[in-house]
């Protein structure tokens, strides 16, 4: 039967058989090759190890990409999308309105960035398959302590930092994509209002993240990539995708250098450094701020 006429329910049911298929098929040379990695730590070990992991994930998203192109209608018109790059280490930053995010993203990069590498919640760990399969690929965990926890400990807000700083430290030998969803989390009419954000169509950026990253692998950091996302007829999530009610996606992706005034430097523990960063960032949002409206617009 032709996707294309199926109704919302059979394409939904065909692709959670096909999203769960690929990952049984994937997952167990996965984490076969990461206990390889895990107990024999020679350097040459892990570097082939290393090189194994990324080529099986790059397959588990080819698949993935594919079920999205067969399944949906869905047109992704992408602005300034860079020759591929597989080798190098990059920042990658954007805004956050679904789920949906996170594939089209991955349809877009794979093989032509090195493997996306988010910064998880520590909870997803406990998704079936998928958080192990995160844990096969380093990807970092990060616990949420609200203000509240963090004025009981003070401690409690050094630890995302720490781990922060591991992840770095592992990303730092191999190619990375290292991906930042600077709200911090996706945008909802009511966070918007919640927060008074001084933006039409982003919540305010949170600096922490991606100013831990560039202090961690300020050195070793080649490029800033940039990307913006638009749904300019609502964004779903990923069942509405795979229903084929979203229609089109929009893509602006721009690169960009690292300004070296902004590599190494300690976020938490230099004010002036912060407030520089904290300026740097939202003029960076007030121009994605424009573009969203541009593009929503055209």
């Amino acid at each position: 039967m032709n996707p294309g006429t199926l109704s919302a329910l059979p394409r939904i049911t065909l692709a959670a058989c096909g999203l769960i298929g690929n990952t049984l098929v994937h997952i167990g040379p996965l984490l076969l090759v990461a206990l390889v990695k895990a107990v024999l730590r020679l350097s040459v070990v892990r570097s082939v190890c290393d090189r194994w992991l990324m080529a099986i994930a790059a397959s588990w998203i080819d698949f993935n990409s594919w079920l999205f192109d067969t399944i949906t209608d869905t047109r992704v018109v992408v602005e300034g999308l860079p020759d591929p790059m597989p080798n190098g280490h990059f920042l990658v930053i954007c805004n956050h309105q679904s789920w949906v995010d996170i594939p089209v993203l991955q349809k877009l990069f794979n093989r032509r960035l090195p493997l996306l590498r988010f910064f998880l919640k520590s909870q997803l760990i406990w998704v079936p398959l998928l958080g192990l399969a995160w844990w096969a690929l380093d990807f970092p965990f990060m616990k949420r302590y609200s203000r509240e926890q963090i004025k009981r400990r003070p401690e409690l807000a050094g630890r995302d930092i720490a781990a922060t700083r591991r992840a770095c430290a592992k990303f730092s030998r191999i190619p990375v994509s290292v991906v930042n969803f600077v709200e911090g989390t996706r945008f909802k009419a009511a966070k918007h209002n919640h927060q008074e954000s001084p933006y039409s169509n982003l919540l305010k950026p949170r600096a922490g993240g991606t100013a831990f990253v560039l202090e961690a692998m300020g050195e070793s950091l080649d490029t800033l990539v940039d990307v913006t996302v638009v749904y300019p007829e609502g964004a779903g999530e990923l069942t509405d995708l795979f229903a084929n009610r979203i229609p089109e996606i929009r893509v602006h992706i721009e690169l960009l250098p690292i300004p070296d005034e902004l590599r190494g430097k300690s976020y938490q523990n230099d004010p002036e450094f912060r407030e520089q960063f904290q300026r740097w960032l939202n003029e960076r949002w007030a121009s994605k701020d424009a573009r969203i409206s541009a593009m929503l617009e055209h």
